[in-house]
């Protein structure tokens, strides 16, 4: 029987964050600190909203670009946070998730052999998404000394004459770091020089907290190259609707439109309805959410110290990601018998890059009470290790 696998997937590595919430579902007293979900439930106004929407019987497909009234208030809502606008009509699509736009708009603008820029650490399915396009992944490994900040000098140094895209993920998973607007000018003058797109994953813009976020897209020549994707997972708690958009120009907007017509038809009919009312009414929301997660992140931080490990101070996401290279051991060994010992699940740095090794994912979207029982069991399992090397 000849083999019914392509050769491309089978060569794609599977996320190297699910291992060890495998094992640790199985593990009785375990904490997760790995998952990057919110622990809060989605509002009850907008679940509301969901449930009228199922009560009316608004069940049916909604246009393959979404809801206009969903994306009318995007449009609005972009207006409002970025001060740029974008026609709903044209230029703006309703995802399944952001991860569906990143991998619709990959498709859309690449050629075979075509390069796409993708700094590391970053989310899993970024180098994947762009291997099935055909596109050449140039990975540019970013720097704990600058705050895993993409710089101007990097990003020309991985440039050759095959570039077209470079993807841009800030606020940043798995590092929590952030771009300013002065970072993001330097950038998008690289950009404009090399006739370059952006992709701009924007999931984590309402969760900054040094800073409002600025996007790419509102430097001056950047609206006309960039796809902007954002989505309702982070901000609003609503990772299960599965819901998110992209904006851009028209020309690309309009394919990426077919293809997604062509793969999926629509995003959830229900997740739309309830989207319209987050972004009417739910900044209330938004902002409460993200003073909770700015108060874990100072715990964090504060305990970090306490412990001497050193990590630099994120302002974005829900993500802290502290150096372990101190204790001589893989980012994956150091996770597994911190797992195994005290049962407590983080995700090694080297599932987002292998620039990643030495540091760990540790995620603050869960309880306090969980948080100070988890680092507890830091601490202690981190003075084990001092001593184990101190003999």
């Amino acid at each position: 029987m000849r083999n019914p696998l392509s050769d491309k997937i089978v060569d794609v590595k599977p996320s190297g964050i699910r291992k060890f919430f495998d094992i640790v579902s199985e593990m009785p007293d375990a904490i997760s600190l790995g998952v990057g979900e919110p622990d809060f439930d989605t509002p009850w106004h907008i679940r509301d909203e969901g449930i009228y929407s199922l009560e009316k019987g608004k069940t049916f497909y909604t246009s393959n670009a979404g809801l206009k009234e969903l994306r009318c208030e995007i449009s609005n809502y972009i207006m409002r946070k970025q001060g740029i606008k974008y026609d709903p009509i044209n230029e703006i699509l309703v995802t399944v998730g952001g991860s569906e736009a990143i991998d619709i708009a990959l498709r859309c603008m690449v050629n075979p052999g075509d390069e796409v820029i993708i700094p590391q650490p970053c989310y899993v399915s970024y180098e994947p998404c762009a291997v099935m396009a055909d596109a050449v992944p140039v990975i540019i490994n970013l720097k704990h000394e600058n705050e895993f900040r993409l710089t101007a000098e990097e990003l020309e140094a991985a440039i050759t004459d095959k570039t077209k895209i470079l993807i841009l993920a800030f606020p940043n998973n798995p590092t929590g770091a952030i771009m300013e607007k002065k970072d993001l000018e330097a950038i998008a003058e690289v950009v404009l020089k090399h006739d370059l797109y952006v992709i701009s994953d924007e999931i984590y813009s309402e969760l900054s907290y040094n800073e409002a976020h600025v996007s790419i897209a509102t430097l001056p020549g950047m609206k006309e190259r960039t796809i902007m994707i954002n989505g309702f997972s982070k901000a609003y708690a609503m990772t299960g609707w599965r819901l998110g958009y992209a904006c851009g120009p028209e020309l690309i907007m309009k394919q990426m439109t077919k293809l997604h017509q062509f793969a999926i038809m629509c995003a959830p009919t229900t997740s739309q309805y309830a989207a319209v009312e987050a972004l009417k009414h739910g900044d209330g929301d938004v902002a409460e959410m993200r003073e909770a997660y700015n108060q874990r992140r100072r715990f964090l931080m504060y305990q970090f110290r306490e412990m001497g490990l050193e990590c630099f101070e994120p302002y974005g996401a829900f993500y802290v990601f502290p150096c372990i290279k101190e204790f001589g051991m893989t980012s994956e060994d150091f996770a597994m018998r911190f797992l195994e010992e005290e049962k407590v699940a983080v995700v090694p740095g080297t599932a987002f890059g292998d620039c990643g090794e030495g540091f760990l994912r540790i995620s603050y979207a869960y309880s306090i009470d969980d948080l100070k029982v988890a680092l507890g069991r830091m601490k202690r399992f981190i003075a084990r290790l001092r001593e184990e090397n101190s003999k």
